[in-house]
């Protein structure tokens, strides 16, 4: 049979059980967490996105102790000139993506000849093929130390394969992001709680030293979607859709409208939208993205707060004062629609 038997869950089908509890102030509970030699204070990643990382986010975030990655849909030229502006204020602490293939393999060789960089993310959609194992290798051949953050994936297998073949963090998640409509017009990929949790049992069952960190991109739509990643063993949350519009993300902010309802707002694309592929002068073939305004938020560093105060108070919930420790000690309960329902705010009418 073709079909798997048991059910994929989504992060709205399943809720954290609150557990005893010692602490006595969310305060005490420690956000910190690594990512191979990255030392973070928040488990936030940017995404390689050309409408959230430029060197702005990069910046602003490495400093409120997250970690930006660098997107690669500009010339190499222009990628190297950037990573010289956030080496200028915030040193090594970013990542830069990059593709495969030949133009993947000049565009990171470029990157270790004129940059200080010490981590690349091979960007693609579908992380479990031979272009990506093949440039984990040619890049691990000369640049063992040099942090390689591989995925997309959702599958055990898949961890496999990138682990043994060198990936230092693997990026979980396909066809989950607000943006994306892999799912919608290719019909692939699977719901993001339980593409962690397969994942995590795989990484979880190796010994310490060789199990690599775990990403998980995408299907996050609320601050409360984050603790939920962690506890199901992220060691980080890569995030999109929560910083768009922030004044950090690339582009102009556009107002709409007259005063004194004139609004303000900010472009969101997906990568591989019409939209973004038009502005890179590419064809419009393959599109399994979307694109909207969205409205302005300003600085960043509200979103961060408000995400970290989040998983502070899941941690305390569960009496967890560290990462790791709320890693293990969490479980989960299975949510109905009306539990669903339930759990919104329903008294505002």
């Amino acid at each position: 049979m073709k079909i798997q038997e048991k059910e994929s869950l989504t992060y709205d089908d399943i809720s954290i059980i609150p557990d005893y509890s010692d602490i006595n102030s969310r305060t005490k509970c420690d956000t910190s967490t690594n990512i191979g030699h990255y030392e973070l204070s928040v488990p936030l990643v940017s995404s390689p996105m050309d409408s959230v990382t430029g060197v702005d986010m990069c910046i602003q975030l490495a400093r409120l102790g997250g970690i930006g990655v660098l997107h690669r849909f500009q010339s190499i030229e222009e990628q190297v000139g950037l990573c010289y502006d956030i080496e200028a204020e915030v040193r090594e602490q970013y990542i830069a993506a990059i593709g495969v293939g030949n133009k993947g393999k000049n565009r990171f060789d470029s990157l270790m000849g004129y940059t200080n960089v010490k981590g690349v993310c091979i960007d693609v959609a579908h992380g479990d093929h031979n272009l990506v194992l093949d440039m984990i290798e040619y890049i691990k051949t000369e640049f063992e130390d040099i942090h390689v953050m591989a995925g997309n994936i959702v599958t055990k297998a898949s961890a496999k394969r990138l682990t043994e073949a060198g990936a230092d963090s693997l990026r979980v998640g396909i066809g989950n992001g607000s943006m994306c409509e892999t799912r919608i017009r290719a019909g692939v990929g699977v719901p993001q709680a339980t593409a962690l949790n397969s994942i995590y049992n795989y990484t979880n069952s190796l010994v310490a030293n060789e199990s690599p960190c775990i990403i998980a991109d995408g299907g996050c739509k609320t601050v409360g979607d984050i603790p939920k990643a962690i506890a199901l063993g992220a060691d980080a949350v890569m995030v999109g859709s929560l910083f768009s519009g922030t004044k950090e993300t690339p582009g102009s902010i556009s107002k709409m409208g007259q005063w004194p309802n004139e609004k303000l707002y900010k472009k969101y694309q997906g990568s591989a939208s019409i939209d973004s592929k038009i502005a890179r002068g590419e064809e419009t073939k393959n599109v399994e993205g979307n694109s909207k305004i969205t409205p302005y938020k300003g600085k960043v560093i509200r979103i961060v707060n408000d995400i970290q105060d989040g998983l502070k108070s899941s941690m305390s919930y569960v009496g967890a004062e560290t990462i790791p420790h709320f890693m293990n000690k969490a479980t989960f309960c299975r949510v109905t629609q009306a539990g669903q329902l339930e759990a919104k705010p329903h008294g505002l009418d």
